[in-house]
């Protein structure tokens, strides 16, 4: 579980991202699966964090910034937040 709260702690990743993001470290699904379903993440600041990160690195529309963080793994629900909390 350390592994998944340094990288909540570093950047902004959705549930699906972080368990991709383990999977490549080189941790098994199951154990990254446990690993992100037993920390504690506001999954909607992290689609924000991301939102922020993208508008930084590029100019997305907000259904193009919407469309990116579904792509990320992020809900519909948690990529609309994002795009919202960009001024989107």
């Amino acid at each position: 579980m350390r592994s998944a709260e340094d990288y909540i702690e570093m950047s902004g990743f959705s549930r699906q991202g972080l368990i991709r993001q383990l999977k490549y470290e080189g941790f098994s699904t199951e154990d990254a699966t446990y690993a992100v379903d037993h920390i504690t993440v506001d999954w909607f600041e992290q689609a924000a964090r991301s939102a922020k990160d993208y508008m930084e690195m590029s100019g997305f529309s907000r259904q193009g910034l919407i469309e990116q963080l579904e792509y990320e793994g992020y809900t519909p629900a948690q990529a609309v937040y994002g795009a919202a909390a960009v001024g989107l």
